[in-house]
């Protein structure tokens, strides 16, 4: 320490006294590595008291009184003038030097507990979310589906329903899925291409049925929908549009708010798709006899980004749906 070095040669006289009722001696006092000598005059060294300790018992008067910590009874007394300020700024080097770790450790603390904050203001909301909606049984989760196809009309229209588009459309699900409870449904505005609900609801805009020479395009859009559903929960991804208080109430009440279900709603038609990957999706496309080109070219007119899918897919072995039905799947939405 260099104010400690600056005043190790230093001594001077003073007056101490080891116990209350005890005679007051004078004595030689030098500071040392880290601590106070009290000696006598002859050089025996009487006691040693510890720096860091040292307390001083009036302070601003002269002379200055010592004491070697709180609970003792030792007394040192000094009046050169000389000692006095070289005690006062080793023992005020010495706490500054020790309360630099305590306000470090502080400032460690605060950071920690901030991040810890922060942490729990991104993560907790999310996990809430995530648990709530690993609670939520199948058959809650067609009731909430089916409240939001409802909330559909106001942001997308009523679903298209023309009975012969309606007829084909069937079709169209048996042809692509073996579980009888997906159900595919046509909104007439609003969604860009395809977006699915909790309950096994797959929406599909009306331009995929009607821009489109064969049913190809639509039946890629809606396996790729599937994968979608089954890589993320439909639920917990639509309650975070919805928010925290939302999935409070679903946890406790077991239904959500109205004006939740028109969030979810919006977060639907509004929501970016997830991208799928396309070995994901070769896989899938082969497995329901599926061509991939039409749907490759409708997601990249150049085909330069969508080349696996046109190299990866074998050719259909039977049409995905005959020339009647597809006709009156692309008039689904006419009536």
């Amino acid at each position: 320490m260099t104010v400690l070095a600056k005043y190790q040669r230093l001594e001077a006289e003073g007056v101490w006294r080891a116990q209350p009722d005890a005679q007051r001696r004078d004595v030689i006092v030098s500071i040392g590595d880290a601590t106070i000598t009290i000696g006598a005059a002859n050089g025996t060294a009487l006691t040693h008291w510890s720096l860091p300790a040292i307390e001083r018992l009036n302070p601003g008067e002269r002379p200055a009184l010592y004491q070697p910590g709180e609970d003792s009874s030792e007394t040192l007394e000094i009046a050169e003038a000389e000692m006095i300020d070289a005690v006062e700024e080793v023992l005020k080097s010495i706490r500054r030097g020790h309360q630099r770790p305590g306000r470090f450790v502080n400032l460690v603390t605060l950071g920690v507990g901030i991040a810890i904050l922060v942490a729990a203001v991104i993560w907790l909301p999310g996990a809430i979310i995530r648990y709530t909606a690993s609670l939520v049984p199948d058959v809650a989760r067609v009731t909430i589906g089916a409240q939001l196809l409802t909330e559909m009309d106001r942001v997308a229209g009523m679903p298209c329903a023309a009975p012969s588009g309606l007829r084909a459309l069937d079709k169209l699900e048996a042809r692509l899925f073996d579980d009888p409870s997906n159900q595919l449904v046509v909104l007439p505005s609003a969604l860009k291409d395809t977006a699915h609900l909790p309950g096994g609801t797959i929406l599909i805009a009306h331009t995929l049925v009607e821009d489109f020479e064969t049913p190809d395009v639509v039946a890629g859009y809606v396996l790729a929908e599937d994968l979608r559903r089954e890589k993320e929960d439909p639920l917990a991804r639509l309650l975070e549009f919805a928010g925290l208080r939302a999935a409070l109430v679903l946890l406790s009440q077991g239904k959500l708010p109205e004006a939740s279900l028109k969030r979810m709603a919006e977060g639907v038609i509004s929501k970016d798709p997830v991208q799928v990957m396309d070995t994901d999706l070769i896989a899938r496309l082969n497995a329901a006899a599926v061509p991939a080109e039409a749907y490759a070219f409708a997601r990249d007119f150049s085909g330069e980004t969508t080349t696996d899918l046109l190299q990866g897919t074998a050719p259909a072995s039977a049409p995905i749906l005959e020339d009647g039905d597809w006709i009156a799947l692309q008039r689904i939405c006419e009536e």
